[in-house]
């Protein structure tokens, strides 16, 4: 049974405090055997019903196979900064969405990660990597619009999205509460190549926003807020994520994916810095990452692969929802984080500036 990753999606605004940690880090099978085997290791995650799909397709095998326990663990990522800078860390694998990672990263508190341990997945298959952090699963921001009211003309682009004459209807657009503002959107509305995005013109992009604004019924604050939208016809095109898209797709809404330009964001995986188990994290990660494995993910909790591996097997009615999906990843793009983290202060100002307009 598929469940959707709503926890992570729910939760992603937490990056958003992560300014705060700045402050704090001044202060505060045959392959597997070969790895470290048998003991717990305690993973950093977010809580929710994701929780239950992970542990049938990862952590109940990887007990299974290896001995080794994965233990999930509620931790906010201030905390782990401080853990590291007191030198009392009781947590081994850290989550979160690709900024957090980078936050953390940047501070010193992630261990410098050595993909020669790995046996079963191969790391030129993952996403992304850094030399802290990989790509764990992604999510896409997609432009989503209601069947029915463009029955005849479907929009393909977000170009077509700000087109209000040709596509006529109420909007929506996400809010810089959660995450951050449309501004990638906005410029390839205007013609800016994907490839040619980063470093984002953001008064371009303002200008961009401002010119569609009165059509623009509701700047989303929520996941679920966004799906609501959509699958009530309040809004009958608009930016959300795919995870909310194909649930109320799935529960019957006429809403369709328009694939083409879809922003991928990264949800990672890391070691802590001084981690207690770090040859059993090493282990765990391997295991999780790998292609059968992150395919079982994906059919459990709909979170699209890193491990591009993954889609051979993975049915293609499954793939087809996914963001990764060799077809979809041909004609969309990953978010810049590292411009997000080095910007996100100066985006959220304008952004309260561009509201009391």
């Amino acid at each position: 049974m598929r469940r959707e990753v709503k926890p992570r999606l729910m939760r992603r605004r937490q990056f958003l405090k992560m300014a705060g940690i700045t402050g704090l880090v001044v202060l505060a099978s045959p392959a597997i055997l070969r790895g470290a085997t048998k003991g717990k290791v305690y993973l950093r995650t977010t809580g929710g019903s994701a929780e239950d799909g992970y542990r049938r397709a990862w952590y109940d095998p990887l007990l299974r196979d290896t001995g080794i326990e994965v233990v999930p663990t509620v931790v906010e990522t201030a905390k782990i900064a401080a853990m590291v800078q007191a030198g009392n860390v009781t947590l081994d694998i850290t989550a979160g969405a690709a900024p957090e990672m980078i936050i953390l990263g940047r501070h010193g508190s992630l261990e410098r990660l050595d993909y020669g341990r790995f046996a079963r997945t191969n790391p030129k298959d993952l996403d992304s990597t850094s030399d802290f952090w990989f790509a764990d699963t992604l999510y896409a921001t997609v432009l989503g619009y209601n069947k029915e009211s463009f029955a005849d003309k479907r929009p393909g682009s977000w170009k077509d999205f700000w087109d209000v004459g040709a596509y006529p209807g109420r909007r929506m657009l996400q809010d810089a509460s959660v995450e951050y503002p449309n501004l990638e959107q906005a410029l390839l509305a205007d013609g800016v190549p994907m490839e040619s995005l980063y470093p984002l013109d953001v008064d371009r992009a303002f200008k961009v926003l401002e010119a569609i604004r009165g059509d623009v019924v509701k700047w989303w604050d929520s996941g679920a807020v966004s799906a609501q939208l959509l699958s009530d016809r309040v809004a009958v095109m608009g930016s959300l994520w795919e995870s909310r898209a194909n649930t109320i797709i799935r529960a019957g809404a006429p809403i369709a994916i328009e694939w083409n330009q879809a922003m991928r964001n990264i949800w990672a995986m890391g070691i802590v810095k001084g981690a207690p188990n770090v040859e059993l994290a090493y282990t765990a990660l391997d295991y999780g990452h790998s292609p059968e494995v992150q395919a079982a993910i994906a059919k459990e909790v709909a979170a699209a692969p890193s491990n591009r591996k993954a889609f051979d097997f993975i049915p293609a009615d499954i793939a087809a929802t996914l963001s990764t999906a060799p077809d979809h990843v041909k004609i969309g793009f990953i978010n810049n984080a590292d411009w997000w983290v080095d910007n996100l202060d100066g985006v959220r100002e304008r952004w309260r500036e561009f509201l009391l307009q």
